[in-house]
């Protein structure tokens, strides 16, 4: 996450870069040490789809699904100005494929 420091910085301490969904069937979907911490905003991650290069931590398994089970990026606090400021890169990723 080298970009999380050269991000816009006007969304901390913002309302809408934190959601904590304390009452989801599946909360935690992942180990993170403070769950006042854990943040569901990204519940589906937008940086899968940057495939290797989202910068998070993933693996892929035989079948070639690539599984995020040990990724905390998307639901950390601090996370939301990285993963907006790869919005871009996605939207170059996918004008890529048309």
């Amino acid at each position: 996450m080298d970009n999380i420091e050269n991000s816009n910085v006007d969304w901390r301490g913002k309302e809408y870069a934190f959601y904590s969904h304390k009452r989801c069937e599946a909360f935690p979907c992942h180990e993170i040490a403070d769950l006042d911490d854990f943040n569901c905003l990204f519940c589906y991650c937008p940086l899968y789809a940057l495939g290797r290069g989202c910068g998070g931590k993933y693996e892929y398994l035989p079948s070639g699904v690539k599984n995020c089970t040990s990724c905390t990026v998307p639901h950390e606090r601090e996370s939301y100005g990285y993963i907006t400021s790869r919005f871009r890169d996605i939207v170059r990723f996918m004008n890529a494929y048309e």
